[in-house]
């Protein structure tokens, strides 16, 4: 497994600018930033976390892998369920809700618009589905604009 981290040398827990991909090669530049800042130290940066060696690095990255996954339906805090499965239902049960809406909404009652009869005419229907009567007036209180002459062949 190709490995994408490298070693920094820190000072005052803060990182330096001295990186390399093999500690060998910054072992002479640790100690000489030691014998000026005592608490230098060098530490494996990998997978944006800091590691004190590759090797622990590697192990964190299998044990994650072998740790167990959350399965497909979890979701976060509460139930851990998918909160639209509660709307599923089978196309069964939608065509026998519908077949029971249309028996109520058609059972008893004579054949006058209202409850238990049929659906209202246009006419009929209330809620703001009333037609204009014919000459009522305008739609609305704003004038016409002037009609503008017609203009024809010259």
């Amino acid at each position: 497994m190709p490995r994408h981290g490298h070693w920094v040398i820190f000072a005052a827990n803060a990182p330096t600018a001295f990186r390399a991909k093999h500690r060998e090669t910054l072992l002479p530049t640790l100690r000489q930033l030691q014998r000026t800042q005592p608490d230098a130290v060098m530490r494996w940066f990998d997978g944006g976390r800091l590691w004190t060696s590759p090797e622990e690095a590697d192990e964190a990255r299998r044990l994650r892998r072998l740790a167990p996954k959350r399965p497909a339906a979890w979701r976060p805090g509460g139930e851990h369920r998918d909160p639209r499965a509660r709307f599923e239902i089978s196309r069964d049960e939608k065509r026998a809700r519908f077949k029971r809406r249309l028996q109520s909404r058609f059972a008893g009652g004579d054949r006058k618009s209202g409850p238990g009869g049929p659906p209202a005419t246009d006419g009929q229907r209330g809620r703001g589905w009333t037609r204009r009567p014919a000459g009522a007036g305008p739609r609305s209180r704003r004038p016409r604009p002037a009609a503008k002459p017609k203009r024809g062949p010259k």
